[in-house]
Order: C-alpha cells, then sequence, then structure tokens
C-alpha cells in the first residue's frame, strides 16, 4: 500500500514576505518588544471551501501534475537534479514528502523543484503575484538578499495579466506557457525551505504540505483575491495578524499560527532571510499534530513533546485520538517537555514549546491570541 497515496494529497505552500525599510534594518534587535519592518500575506479562503473555509492562510494549494512536467527543464537555467537550487545537509531523516520518488508521473523534476513551482503558481492563480526571474539572467543567488519581483516593464498589460491567470486556474499547464511567453522562469531560488506539516487525522480532507519562506525587499505588491478560492487578500505584520485573531476578525489555523509565531522572533526582513537562507540547508522534518482532547478545549501535540506518541498513527486506522477528563490548565502543570498547541476555542490560541528546536530552527515566540504576552515583537497583545 502506498499510504502517501492513499491518505493524503501533497502540497506546497509560501509564507511570502514583503518590506525591509529603514525601520529595523539588517542586524535590528530580536524578540521581545522589537518592531517588525515587514509584512506577511495572507488569504481568507472561501466561506463554501470544503477545507477549512473562512480561514486566512498562505497562499498555496494541491501539487499539480504539471508541476513536475519535464518541460520545465527546457526551461531552468541550470541542470538537474538541483536546478541550482542549495544542497540539503539534512540533519536527521529527510522528510517523506522531499524524499520520495515519484515514477508515476514520469518526471525527472525532483519534489525539492516541483514544489516550488507549485507554491508559486498557486501564489499567482489565487493573490495575482508572480514570483518570477528573467530566463536569460540565469538563476538568482538569494545569499545576495530578499529577492525582488519582476520589474513592471516585464509584465503584460493588466487585462491580458488577468487573462493568463484564469487560464492557470483552469488548467495549471497554462503556468509553464506562460513563463515561456515571458520569457522568464519560476524564481525557485527564492523559496526556502521552512517546514513540512501533515494534515492531522480525524480532519476529512489531508495534505502533507511543504512550507516556504520567501522574502521580498521591497513594499508589498498588490495582491487580488478571486473569488473563487480566495474572498480576500491581506497584508499584515505578524504579531498584527495574532492581534485580529485576539479580535475574532479572523481564524487562523493552527499550523500557521505556529508559524506566524515564529516570524515574531524577526523584526527585521534581512534577519528573516538570512537565517531562512542558512537554515534551509539543514532540511526539516514532518510534523502531524495528535489530538489531546481535554475537559475545556483541546491540544495538538507535536513531536518532541512528552505526550507524544512513539508510533504516531498517520493513517487514522486506529484510535485518532487521546482524551483526558483534566482541564487544560491542570494538563499544563502535570507535563515538563512540552511541545503543544493549545486551542480552547478558534480566537484562543496558545503555543508552548520548551523543547530545543531540531535542524537548527527556532521555536515561536510564546504568544497567545487571548491572554496576551510582553514577549510579542511590538504587538499590543
Amino acid at each position: 500500500m502506498n499510504s502517501r497515496l492513499r491518505h493524503w494529497r501533497e502540497a506546497a505552500t509560501v509564507l511570502l514576505t514583503a518590506g525591509g525599510g529603514a525601520g529595523a534594518g539588517a542586524g535590528a534587535r530580536r524578540g521581545p518588544g522589537a518592531s517588525c519592518d515587514y509584512q506577511v500575506l495572507l488569504l481568507r479562503r472561501s466561506p463554501r471551501s470544503a477545507f477549512m473555509p473562512s480561514a486566512h492562510v498562505f497562499p498555496g494549494g494541491a501539487v499539480d501534475a504539471a508541476d513536475f512536467s519535464a518541460e520545465w527543464l527546457e526551461l531552468l537555467p541550470e541542470p538537474p537534479p538541483r536546478c541550482g537550487l542549495g544542497p540539503v545537509k539534512a540533519g536527521g531523516p529527510r522528510a517523506p514528502l522531499f524524499a520520495a520518488e515519484r515514477p508515476e508521473l514520469g518526471s525527472p523534476l525532483p519534489g525539492d523543484v516541483a514544489f516550488r513551482i507549485c507554491a508559486i503558481r498557486e501564489t499567482f492563480e489565487e493573490a495575482g503575484v508572480l514570483l518570477l526571474a528573467p530566463a536569460e539572467g540565469g538563476r538568482l543567488d538569494p545569499a545576495g538578499g530578499p529577492a525582488r519581483l519582476l520589474p513592471a516593464e516585464r509584465l503584460p498589460p493588466a487585462p491580458e495579466l488577468a487573462e493568463w491567470r484564469l487560464r492557470v486556474q483552469r488548467q495549471p499547464a497554462c503556468f509553464l506557457q506562460l513563463c515561456r511567453h515571458l520569457r522568464c522562469v519560476p524564481n525557485i531560488w527564492a523559496l526556502h525551505e521552512w517546514s513540512n506539516w501533515l494534515t492531522p487525522v480525524g480532519r476529512g480532507r489531508r495534505y502533507d504540505t511543504a512550507f516556504y519562506l520567501c522574502c521580498l525587499g521591497q513594499g508589498p505588491p498588490p495582491a487580488s483575491h478571486d473569488q473563487v478560492e480566495v474572498t480576500a487578500c491581506q497584508w499584515t505584520r505578524p504579531p498584527e495578524a495574532i492581534e485580529l485573531v485576539k479580535a475574532q476578525d479572523i481564524w487562523i489555523p493552527p499550523p500557521q499560527f505556529y508559524e506566524l509565531c515564529r516570524l515574531c522572533n524577526f523584526p527585521s526582513l534581512y534577519d528573516l532571510h538570512r537565517f531562512g537562507f542558512e537554515r534551509a540547508a539543514e532540511g526539516c522534518e514532518r510534523w502531524m499534530s495528535v489530538l489531546l482532547v481535554a475537559s475545556d478545549g483541546y491540544m495538538q501535540l507535536l513531536p518532541g513533546d512528552e505526550q507524544y506518541p512513539e508510533d504516531p498513527d498517520f493513517t487514522g486506522e486506529r484510535k485518532p485520538a487521546l482524551s483526558t477528563d483534566k482541564k487544560i490548565e491542570d494538563v499544563l502543570k502535570e507535563a515538563t517537555r512540552l511541545h503543544r498547541i493549545v486551542i480552547r476555542d478558534f480566537n484562543n490560541v496558545a503555543v508552548h514549546v520548551n523543547v530545543p528546536p531540531k535542524y537548527k530552527h527556532i521555536n515561536p515566540l510564546p504568544l497567545n491570541s487571548k491572554m496576551g504576552n510582553t514577549a510579542d515583537c511590538g504587538s499590543r497583545l
């Protein structure tokens, strides 16, 4: 049995950040009380969506066979297998999403490349933002600093671009045609491997999702929703997004909440870019939360937590959740090794973690969407 295909779909998403003005600058103070000089793009899913309706998420979606097309190799300036991407040392076992071979697709394009193309394509489909680089210039060196979008003169008129967007939404293979038409390539080198989340069992549709970080060293570009999958686009500073959850203005799913709290460690876009670029060489591990239901809410346990199962049930064929009659506060007091997302309701969420991060990553700041915390990167929580 190929559980990768039977139980979930593969997907990619991007934490798209933009800014980096004079407010904080490179080398600015990290942590409590600092002010972010960049914003992150959030999209509101349609209330009619079958998966996470009305949630605010990062742009992204399910991978398509067109993302693995061998024709991309004719366009990308560097040869396979890495196509100019930096090596991954993988301080531990490589996540199955990236390590798996896909002979059924009949393409030599590796997942590290295809999932980046997927995230870039979906960002164009959902938000109208094109993360491309000129084909004739060769690959861009992310070590040189945050990426920049194509200049306006390289793009077709707005009505023509809108028509291309509709074509790509209807047929993902048209994204390759668009890149050829513009003599550009997806800027895969601007996307840095960040994390890998697998939808927990018992959630209906499930996705094994690659999370990438992309930093744009310019003001946030215009983003427009498609009124189909997405009904609103919003650029916001990470701590401000947490405040919007607190005010019950938006709902952010637990993985996105966790990653926003991670971003709050970095007041400077340039520091965030440098960290993301250097850390990506370590790879990441796949996380699937395991549900622990308490009497007044629930917790999503993550790897490293003392109550996380040694042999988690990835397929849902065993008991999908743990339970206790105790209250959340009592469970937390009894625990010594924590790595969990505590959810009392949609707008009362907190990350509790005291285990060291793996793969040279960084733990989230201990923000609480309801109670507040002083370690908030400038938010008013």
